[in-house]
């Protein structure tokens, strides 16, 4: 069996008015059956959605999950929160019997488990665990209850005392927890057979009278262990308390729980770990649970799993994650780690957005990604593009010339993309597409990040035939033809037919209006002088590029040799990018008028920054 739904009311940001209806939660979460990845901006709810899960199903930790005030929506007095789990094994099924209820849809059974709780006069009433098919439900059994307890990390791990031997420790309760450490009636435990041997040893020794002795082998008084120590011990005891009680040394009492309670776990080859091996040592404990042998629920919580992992940790820890045969949930900030998600594996890996008030899982039905973009994305959706998961909004580009620029410009604009915590993302190529359609939705929901993306318009100037050639010229001069609106205008058509992003989404297209990002600079009344000098300073050898005696350009020059470049690809665009960003940074004012052929990047920096 696994949690395969959470719907929640009037729990912390997810809610509305003090009314609930049921058949409208505030938030419905779907998962599948092993690994599921809660991603998001800080205060998008992962936790909300972890904590709405331990406060109605409980941990095998002893932890008193207690319900607080803050966890109802803003002024509200009730809340509910609902858990189904779907999947059951016929055992399974029979710890349940009297509340499962039947999907006619699967034909297979289904468990639903209910939480409700109110506040009278600021008191918080908690209401019993409930499950069944009726709104109400009836109460389960702590029996019951008790099969479906999950395993918990919390985000702030402190691995070594969670490790260390002491009462009621953390070791011991998972222990504890397991089918080896069960009591068989009339029976001890072999640990209780072997401390109860170790106890007899010890006391043994404390109890030796024999004396050293001196050069004539005549005993020596007090010098023997059982004078040494336990006399002594003895003589205080008897005074203080009672002439007839005697002490009695032993390393622990013979009982399960107070042997666990004595038990640490380190590593054997390391005596001197680091804060990461202790936490990855911890969590490999902590787990346990999962795979205990005792009947239940097999559900592990983990938040943030990459606190105190460098990068290459965390994906190791991901990878084995996504080789077990249990269910996670798990919340993460990590880049690293998403970028490790196989998201190609739709069956068995869920992949969860937050934002706002409402979750975005990431498959082909609630997205406009398709099968192949699933395997593309497991290939090139490395850790620097996975930003794009956390932001408040992104500028997908196409080259690092674009990714040097935009920054800059957004700056300059008032317009800072880390102060408004916008994602750029440069794709590498014009695979805009495949990054796009992770925020394209096809399930009515609308995912509120604006996304910008920036594109070529890839009209090229064709070269001119010789007889249109200026006879003039010399003869190693080249030229090319204007490009006509009309053409720039159907290519652009195209490319917005193409992309066909629903106008109800928050997905825009900004395209070049002419061939290049270099093209509409050198096009650009606002950009067009410093993108010349940029060119002459990074291509000085070039003698179409380099000014006349009085600083000026030979225009018709300097702009077939610049189409020469960018047709063969032989200009350094990332060079002209770096030292045109220098230039404007050193520039007092910059003014991008909306008809400019440059404007499409402040628009798209605009719509990313919600302007």
């Amino acid at each position: 069996m696994y949690l395969s739904e959470l719907r929640l009311w009037n729990f912390r940001k997810f809610g509305g008015d003090n009314n609930i209806d049921l058949a409208r939660p505030h938030l419905i979460v779907p998962f599948k059956n092993k690994l599921n990845i809660l991603v998001g901006e800080n205060d998008s709810g992962k936790t909300a959605i972890i904590d709405a899960i331990k406060l109605v199903i409980k941990t095998h930790a002893i932890e008193w999950i207690k319900l607080e005030d803050s966890d109802f929506h803003n002024t509200t007095d009730n809340l509910r929160i609902e858990l189904r789990f779907d999947g059951f094994k016929d055992v399974e099924a029979s710890w349940f019997t009297e509340w499962l209820s039947w999907d006619n849809t699967t034909q297979r059974p289904f468990l639903r488990v209910i939480y409700k709780a109110r506040k009278i006069n600021d008191r918080i009433i908690q209401g019993d665990v409930t499950a069944g098919a009726t709104d109400d439900g009836r109460q389960m059994s702590s029996i019951a209850r008790d099969y479906l307890k999950c395993t918990y990390l919390k985000a702030l791990r402190d691995a070594d005392s969670e490790l260390s031997a002491h009462k009621n420790s953390r070791v011991s309760q998972i222990l504890q927890g397991h089918n080896l450490f069960a009591k068989t009636p009339g029976q001890d435990h072999a640990l209780e057979t072997f401390v109860q041997v170790a106890n007899q040893n010890i006391d043994s020794w404390f109890n030796d009278s024999t004396r050293e002795v001196d050069e004539n082998g005549t005993p020596i008084e007090g010098t023997s262990h059982k004078e040494q120590l336990k006399d002594k011990i003895d003589t205080y005891l008897k005074d203080f308390i009672d002439s007839n009680l005697e002490s009695e040394l032993k390393i622990s009492d013979p009982k399960v729980k107070t042997i666990l309670d004595a038990i640490s776990v380190r590593v054997k080859q390391n005596s001197n770990l680091g804060l990461g091996t202790m936490n990855r040592l911890y969590m490999a404990t902590e787990l346990l649970h999962l795979n205990n042998g005792k009947p239940g629920l097999h559900l592990g919580l983990i938040e943030e799993l990459e606190a105190h992992l460098h990068p290459q940790a965390q994906m190791k820890v991901m990878s084995s994650l996504q080789s077990r045969d249990v269910q996670f949930i798990m919340s993460t900030h990590s880049p690293n780690l998403t970028s490790k998600v196989r998201l190609a594996d739709k069956d068995s890996v869920n992949f969860i957005m937050c934002h706002g008030t409402d979750v975005y899982p990431l498959n082909p039905d609630t997205t406009r990604l398709k099968e192949p973009d699933f395997s593309f994305l497991d290939t090139f959706l490395d850790a620097t593009k996975s930003n794009l998961f956390y932001a408040k909004g992104v500028i997908l580009v196409e080259g690092w010339a674009e990714e040097l620029l935009i920054p800059t410009l957004a700056n300059k604009f008032g317009m800072d993309l880390t102060t408004n915590e916008v994602s750029i993302v440069n794709v590498g190529s014009t695979a805009y597409l495949r990054y796009a359609n992770i925020f394209v939705r096809t399930d009515g929901k609308t995912l509120d990040i604006p996304v910008s993306v920036v594109t070529d318009l890839d009209v090229a100037p064709q070269l001119l035939s010789n007889d249109e050639q200026d006879e003039e010229e010399d003869e190693e001069t080249i030229e090319y033809a204007e490009i006509s609106s009309e053409v720039e205008n159907e290519k652009k058509s195209k490319i917005i037919s193409g992309a066909d992003f629903p106008a109800d989404q928050k997905v825009n297209m900004y395209i070049a209006p002419h061939w290049t990002l270099e093209w509409s600079l050198y096009l650009s009344t606002a950009l067009k002088t410093l993108f010349m000098e940029s060119v002459s300073k990074v291509h000085s050898k070039t003698a179409a590029f380099k000014r006349n005696e009085d600083q000026s350009w030979d225009e018709d020059s300097f702009k077939n040799k610049l189409i020469e470049k960018l047709k063969y690809r032989t200009l350094d665009k990332v060079a002209i990018a770096q030292t045109l960003v220098a230039k404007i940074n050193k520039t007092d004012q910059i003014t991008i008028e909306d008809d400019d052929s440059a404007y499409y990047l402040v628009a798209a920096i605009k719509h990313a920054c919600r302007r």
